[in-house]
């Protein structure tokens, strides 16, 4: 309905008689209205094309018809040069939540319950990519800017960290992506800084180097050094056992849980005499269920700060946490321990899917290869003085 608007008409317009609004068009300035719903609230708006797509903005009705008026020319002003005001209006008013670092905060309270290593993510997005990217929009962050940001935690953290970093962001920006109606992803294919095939480690600890490395842990006498003790002795992953909680342990028995466990199944670790030795030792700090931790609070974390110090004091350098793991399985082999037994010491799924009611399946033979691989850091730690044969690399455990 096209009306010339005046004060009075503003005032008295009546509400629809079906449907819940109506709009009346001012016919002295073309795309200016007010709008009326069945309740009787009055405001203004102003309809416009952009880029061959129709578009109704909202005037607070609480303005007068004039002012209500100029604003519309204001605003059908930007339009005639090409700019979109609901698009920027909108902008304005998602900006707070539309940063890198408000979705990426989004993204990691809503998959939490899906990502292994929430809270490593979250360190590393906080150290290294909010300080640079974080505050600005999500959608005018470019390939450009990703790449400049990349080259700089290359520089400073390494080529690995940087993949890191790249892949933390794509996981976020395809997330992102899928649901928005505009945001494209400005990560492509050929980003990363390494190839997987150079990724992949081979490190281990030589005899000599495991000595250092025990020795300075058991001095220490600290949450890491028994946190590296640990990791050598039940062969897990850095974030199973920095998780590890008091109530997760029975008897020698420690269940890491689906949650915690990369094939999204529960485990059952066997604990040597050696490991739960370890565990022992280390104080309980309050009434916290952490294992290891230093305040009782969060478990253990910083591990780039702890191993820097602690490389110094053990003078072995070019290893990291998670070849203790790879240190460990190489040792069990060593020690005779039947191939399959060892991998499923690692978790690793032999064939197919492990279902719930076969995790007790092998416990004496994974029992017996971590007290052979015990056995074997022991002998290597502490080496017969009269050099007395150590054991052979085809020897068998007893049965």
């Amino acid at each position: 309905m096209r009306i010339k608007l005046t004060p009075a008409f503003v005032r008295d317009a009546s509400a629809p008689q079906k449907g819940d609004r109506i709009i009346y068009w001012d016919s002295g300035l073309r795309g200016f209205g007010l709008m009326v719903t069945r309740g009787g609230h009055r405001s203004y708006v102003v309809q416009y094309r952009h880029k061959r797509r129709s578009r109704r903005m909202a005037i607070d009705g609480v303005l007068s018809l004039d002012k209500a008026r100029k604003h519309a020319k204001v605003l059908l002003g930007k339009v005639a040069s090409g700019e979109d005001p609901l698009a920027e209006r909108r902008k304005r008013e998602g900006e707070g939540a539309n940063t890198l670092k408000a979705v990426c905060e989004e993204y990691l309270d809503r998959e939490a319950g899906r990502l292994r290593t929430v809270e490593d993510r979250r360190a590393v997005l906080e150290r290294l990519v909010y300080p640079k990217l974080g505050a600005r929009q999500i959608d005018e962050i470019r390939r450009t800017d990703i790449v400049r940001l990349l080259d700089k935690v290359e520089d400073e953290n390494g080529p690995v960290m940087a993949d890191h970093v790249l892949a933390y962001l794509r996981r976020v920006m395809t997330w992102h992506a899928g649901r928005s109606d505009d945001f494209r992803s400005p990560i492509v294919r050929g980003m990363a800084r390494t190839k997987p095939s150079a990724r992949r480690r081979q490190r281990t600890l030589a005899d000599d180097e495991l000595r250092a490395v025990w020795k300075a842990a058991e001095a220490e006498q600290s949450a890491f050094g028994y946190f590296v003790q640990f990791l050598l002795l039940t062969a897990t992953r850095r974030n199973e056992s920095a998780h590890m909680r008091r109530s997760e342990v029975s008897g020698i028995e420690w269940t890491i849980p689906q949650s915690r466990y990369k094939t999204g199944l529960e485990l059952l670790v066997p604990l040597s005499p050696a490991a739960a030795a370890v565990l022992a030792r280390i104080p309980k700090i309050g009434r916290s269920d952490l294992v290891f931790t230093t305040n009782g609070k969060q478990p253990l974390g910083g591990f780039s700060k702890f191993k820097r110090e602690f490389d110094k004091a053990c003078k072995v350098t070019g290893w990291t946490l998670h070849d203790l793991r790879r240190t460990a399985r190489s040792l069990m082999g060593r020690a005779g321990v039947p191939t399959d037994h060892a991998e499923r010491c690692l978790g690793h799924a032999m064939g197919a899917v492990r279902g719930t009611y076969d995790k007790y399946e092998y416990w004496d033979e994974k029992n017996r290869a971590f007290t052979a691989l015990a056995t074997l850091i022991e002998r290597i730690i502490n080496p017969p003085a009269d050099n007395v044969r150590q054991l052979r690399e085809d020897q068998h455990i007893p049965a």
